[in-house]
């Protein structure tokens, strides 16, 4: 997945962004009150790091 259309995705689903970092966005789930690290000097985001941020969202 692209780091556009997850950011979509996490305006979408209840989440705020509280820092914006040179390298990374530090997002908020309003769902599950976890903090999330969105890395942005990517292009296609890893696998692992997507799940990681879904489960944290309460997506997945």
């Amino acid at each position: 997945m692209k780091t556009q259309e997850l950011l979509k995705l996490l305006k979408k689903n209840e989440c705020e962004l509280l820092r914006n970092v040179s390298r990374h966005d530090i997002w908020y789930s309003l769902k599950t009150g976890k903090q999330l690290t969105v890395p942005k000097h990517k292009a296609e985001i890893p696998v692992g790091t997507l799940n990681n941020i879904l489960k944290d969202t309460g997506l997945k």
